[in-house]
């Protein structure tokens, strides 16, 4: 794939690495290329970081036709850049455009189009510990006829940003509740990374954070019988002979998180824990020991008490367990470069 760079003459001043937040700050560069029925992707290019002109018509502002993904790039304790499964964000894009009918970005060009841009970038990767790249490749709908139907014109970007740690004063169990809302319908999008989804969390979630939580606990949209995920996050729990149980889905509702797919494979083939895969009641989860949240931004968030109207769950909110504790520590670990990858997920990035 040839991808144009546009450079520009100035280039903004770096912010202060021990106070990025999350999302505050964006680079001088982004990656932008179009897609019609005509040519496919076409024009790929590193232009300078702005705003995106769009037609009233646009109709990614009528009918929802977005997705996107989240990724992070980290500098290594030697200084190099590498890159945790981009290939799986690939994959799980190529499922999420099928479903809301719109064209895949093959998995080379995907990769291809991330390493570029991070490596253009690379004086904005962080090396205080904690800190990384945060990779955000998204795609909407260009096309400007109003009609219910797919568009025939879209574009693909994506943008990065240099974040702090997740936990600044360390990680810390949070609590959640069960609300009255479902994050998606039975059979639905709640599998796909679309904005959409998330959408359908804000309310529930500003209730919750009204309420001194940390996020929702939605159960499965069809029973309210089964756990299923958060607003932002897949759900672990440990039993207290150590097993891991990984809730599943009967009604596939479920985001197929690649942290969580990750820190499967690091409990089996790394640490010699037994996994559980399958649908858990929401009534036996007081017989658990440990919970967590997990996804790209924490890796592990732990959980300390769920509530549901006036009953909860307590698993502590002085500690981190030991099994989320080892699991997070294992997978950062491999992330950072500071433990051996055995299973070739990492990508390095060529800088001179």
């Amino acid at each position: 794939m040839d991808i144009r760079f546009e450079k520009r003459e100035h280039l903004q001043e770096k912010p202060d690495q021990k106070n990025l937040g999350f999302g505050k700050h964006f680079t001088d560069y982004m990656f932008v290329m179009d897609w019609d029925k005509e040519q496919g992707w076409h024009d790929a290019a590193i232009v300078p970081y702005g705003g995106i002109p769009m037609d009233p018509a646009t109709m990614v502002l009528h009918y929802a036709q977005e997705t996107f993904e989240g990724m992070k790039a980290y500098r290594t304790a030697e200084g190099k850049i590498q890159l945790f499964r981009p290939e799986m964000n690939a994959r799980r894009m190529i499922k999420s455009n099928e479903r809301l009918c719109m064209p895949g970005v093959p998995e080379e060009m995907f990769v291809e189009a991330v390493k570029a841009l991070v490596k253009a970038q690379e004086d904005w990767v962080p090396s205080e510990p904690g800190t990384s790249l945060y990779i955000r490749p998204f795609m909407f709908a260009t096309g400007d006829v109003i009609g219910v139907k797919p568009a025939t014109e879209y574009q693909f970007r994506i943008l990065v940003t240099p974040v702090g740690p997740y936990y600044k004063g360390g990680v810390k169990p949070v609590k959640l509740q069960v609300p009255e809302f479902d994050r998606a319908a039975p059979h639905g999008t709640g599998n796909i990374k679309a904005g959409l989804n998330y959408a359908m969390s804000l309310h529930p979630s500003v209730i919750a954070h009204s309420k001194g939580y940390a996020d929702n606990l939605f159960l499965d949209p069809q029973t309210r019988t089964y756990v299923e995920e958060t607003g932002g996050a897949n759900v672990l729990f440990v039993k207290k002979d150590g097993t891991l149980v990984v809730p599943q889905s009967f009604t596939d509702s479920i985001l197929p998180s690649i942290t969580r797919r990750s820190l499967v494979d690091v409990a089996e083939k790394m640490l010699g824990m037994t996994v559980e895969q399958r649908p858990v009641r929401f009534d036996e989860i007081d017989q658990f020991v440990e919970c967590g949240m997990c996804g790209t931004a924490a890796v592990i968030s732990p959980v300390g008490q769920i509530d549901n109207g006036d009953k909860s769950v307590v698993y502590g909110m002085e500690h981190v367990g030991p099994v989320m504790k080892k699991l997070r520590e294992t997978l950062t670990g491999i992330q950072s470069g500071a433990i051996e990858d055995q299973f070739g997920w990492v990508h390095k990035i060529d800088v001179e």
